[in-house]
């Protein structure tokens, strides 16, 4: 037999073998944490991905859900002091804290009480409120007012204090998914849970990257449509707007966006539409777009000079014309 023809088959052979060698696409959808979630992910490891998943929801819900009665940060909330946290905890407290300095106080936890008096929270309060109102409840606004003891346990310096962590909780949530499947061999997948993404690798079955869609600000959920696409690759991708979270007072009839400005107190709608957000991690991606939706176009852009791992895509109102701003490191991966 010819050699060469001999060694063409046997280099064929290995590459079809290698190919088929390959993990197929696996794929699951459910519902948790108030939301959604679509994953996509391939691995050779054989696992019960549904329950592990549901494992990895029940522990940041266990830890960190305000709507929770029974969970670790709503006992803390009532005042209970005897709660040693968990590293889920710590970790997001710290995370929230690199936020809150890069944004020069923009992202805030412990606005829980502002949340929950305009209606967005777990208590679903809503309070009639006026200046007075508001700057009774600023007294127990600023993270500096909450330290953590090597113990474990959470200081409060003023027990009023409300600490929540809904504006980067479901980002986190996403990170500690994509660790669950990376210690179950997946070294390609897409995570996405309520519209905040985490992905590695690439799509094996095309060979690319994997594609993402951004939802057209002006639209309604029932009329949803995807106005930029864009390659996610190694990266976490985050995005808060107003255009769908607002609720309309009964009485008075005033619109209350979800936006609040932990500065002033008021829930008061930016310039800004949306904001999607790439960073190395889901939980810092959703911190820096909810803070950004606050800060306006000026200020965010301004933010994202001094962040060089974080990028951005913004959709603004312009005098009643809808615009978009893009980080240089954002327009690298748009598809259109």
């Amino acid at each position: 037999m010819d050699y060469k023809k001999f060694n063409l088959i046997l280099l064929l052979v290995i590459v079809f073998t290698s190919c088929n060698n390959s993990p197929s696409l696996s794929y699951t959808e459910g519902n948790a944490i108030g939301t959604t979630y679509h994953i996509k992910y391939y691995s050779d490891e054989k696992f019960d991905v549904e329950k592990g998943i549901d494992s990895v929801f029940y522990a940041v819900n266990q830890s960190m859900s305000t709507y929770m009665p029974q969970s670790d940060i709503s006992r803390i909330n009532k005042g209970d002091s005897s709660i040693v946290v968990d590293k889920m905890f710590k970790e997001t407290f710290q995370l929230s804290k690199e936020i809150h300095h890069n944004t020069k106080g923009y992202f805030e936890p412990t606005v829980g009480n502002l949340v929950n008096a305009y209606g967005f929270g777990s208590e679903n309060l809503k309070v009639q409120l006026d200046s007075t109102t508001i700057d009774s409840l600023l007294q127990f606004v600023g993270i500096e007012k909450v330290s953590i003891t090597e113990e474990g346990k959470l200081v409060k310096m003023n027990p009023g204090v409300y600490l929540e962590f809904n504006a980067i909780g479901k980002g986190y949530a996403v990170d500690r998914i994509a660790k669950y499947l990376e210690l179950h061999g997946a070294k390609n997948y897409l995570v996405e849970v309520g519209g905040e993404l985490s992905a590695k690798g690439v799509n094996l079955d095309k060979n690319k990257p994997w594609r993402v869609g951004i939802d057209d600000p002006n639209q309604t959920e029932a009329q949803r449509t995807i106005t930029s696409v864009l390659t996610l690759n190694d990266r976490a991708m985050a995005t808060s707007g107003n255009y769908r979270k607002f609720r309309v007072d009964s009485v008075t009839g005033k619109k209350y966006v979800h936006t609040i400005n932990p500065n002033t107190g008021l829930a008061s709608k930016s310039n800004l539409l949306s904001a999607s957000v790439l960073a190395e991690n889901c939980a810092l991606a959703d911190g820096y777009a909810t803070a950004f939706m606050a800060m306006g176009l000026e200020k965010s852009k301004e933010t994202l000079e001094q962040l060089p791992s974080v990028d951005a895509f913004l959709i603004y109102d312009e005098n009643g014309e809808v615009k978009t701003y893009a980080t240089k490191g954002f327009q690298k991966v748009l598809q259109n």
